[in-house]
C-alpha cells in the first residue's frame, strides 16, 4: 500500500484535461461518435481524442486547459490532415476569445466547452472531407487501436503492452 504522505495531487491542468475529455466523450456518445483518447497520428502528433461517427467521419479533439498552452500551440494545423472535423475543447470558464482569431481557423475548427459531466458545442466544426484512401487508413488504425486496448483490458499480460508499443 502506498504511503499517502508521498502521493502528489494531479497538476490542475492534467485533472482539468481529464474532466474535459470525459465531458466531451459523453457528449459524443449521445451523438453516436465513439472516441479513443490519446491517439498517435502518423505524423508523430497525438490527438487528445479521436472519434468516428455513424457516417464514418473522423473527428479530432485537442484539449486545452491553460491559455499559455493554447497560445503556444503552433503545430495544431498538422492534425487537420487526419480528420474530417476538428474541435478545440476547453473547460467551462476558459477564455475562448483567442479561438476566434485567424490563427485558430474559426471557419474550420469547432469549439466545445466541457466539464467532467457534459459538454456543449459552442461552435460547430466545418466538414472538410478526407480523401477516401486516407479515411480508410485512419479508420482501420483507429479500429485496431481500440481492439488492442480492449484486448489489454481482457488480458493484461505484459506481452500485449509490448505489441501496442510497436
Amino acid at each position: 500500500m502506498a504511503d499517502v504522505a508521498n502521493l502528489k495531487p494531479f497538476p490542475l491542468p492534467l485533472a482539468a484535461a481529464a474532466a474535459v475529455a470525459r465531458g466531451v466523450s459523453r457528449l459524443f456518445l449521445r451523438n453516436q461518435i465513439m472516441v479513443q483518447p490519446e491517439v498517435s497520428l502518423r505524423n508523430n502528433r497525438r490527438a487528445d481524442l479521436m472519434g468516428i461517427n455513424a457516417k464514418g467521419e473522423i473527428i479530432l479533439v485537442e484539449i486545452k486547459c491553460a491559455r499559455s498552452d493554447l497560445l503556444g500551440d503552433q503545430k495544431w494545423p498538422e492534425y487537420l490532415e487526419f480528420c474530417d472535423r476538428f474541435f478545440w475543447a476547453v473547460p467551462a470558464g476558459f477564455d475562448i476569445g483567442p479561438l476566434h482569431g485567424e490563427t485558430f481557423m474559426p471557419e474550420r475548427a469547432g469549439v466545445i466547452i466541457a466539464d467532467a459531466y457534459d459538454a456543449e458545442i459552442a461552435r460547430p466544426a466545418a466538414l472538410v472531407p478526407l480523401a477516401a484512401a486516407r479515411r480508410k487508413t485512419e479508420t482501420q488504425r483507429l479500429a485496431r487501436l481500440a481492439m488492442r486496448r480492449l484486448m489489454g483490458v481482457a488480458d493484461p499480460d505484459p506481452i500485449l503492452a509490448e505489441i501496442e508499443a510497436e
